[in-house]
């Protein structure tokens, strides 16, 4: 990871967020800007529910802390294989976290970003349904972005 991540800096390609109370913080860096990275609306009831944007980048990096993990909801529903990231004091929805072959993968939720009006790409429908757990965790591996949980 860079060390502009890591020390806060800001450029085009990184994007800082978290939570609305502010218990959950990310860094998420990215390859490309924000108005050409791709965004997901997965069709599953979770994301319909929380109107998510998300994005992942295999070749980014994302950081994740939380002043109080205690605070931090890790639901887990359908194939259990990923932690949906919930601030269970302000309820927003970070992101899901999968541990896979490659190390710890996310997919962000970028209207938990600060500069989430950047990202204006119309997210494509997605539908995961019926995919088996071996071919989920290997898209995983392969798209999600690699990402550190200061824990």
């Amino acid at each position: 990871m860079d060390r502009q991540v890591l020390s806060g800096e800001r450029d085009a390609m990184t994007h800082k967020g978290g939570c609305h109370c502010g218990n959950v913080r990310l860094t998420l860096r990215l390859s490309q800007p924000p108005d050409q990275t791709r965004l997901r609306a997965c069709s599953c009831s979770f994301c319909r529910a929380h109107a998510t944007r998300t994005t992942s980048d295999a070749a980014g990096a994302a950081e994740i802390w939380a002043e109080d993990w205690d605070l931090v909801m890790r639901y887990r529903f359908g194939s259990r294989t990923a932690e949906y990231l919930i601030c269970s004091r302000c309820g927003v929805y970070i992101g899901a976290v999968c541990a896979t072959a490659l190390g710890t993968r996310a997919v962000i939720n970028t209207n938990s970003l600060a500069d989430w009006a950047l990202f204006t790409e119309t997210p494509a429908q997605v539908d995961h349904d019926g995919e088996a757990t071996e071919e989920r965790m290997a898209r995983r591996s392969a798209s999600w972005t690699p990402t550190i949980l200061h824990r």
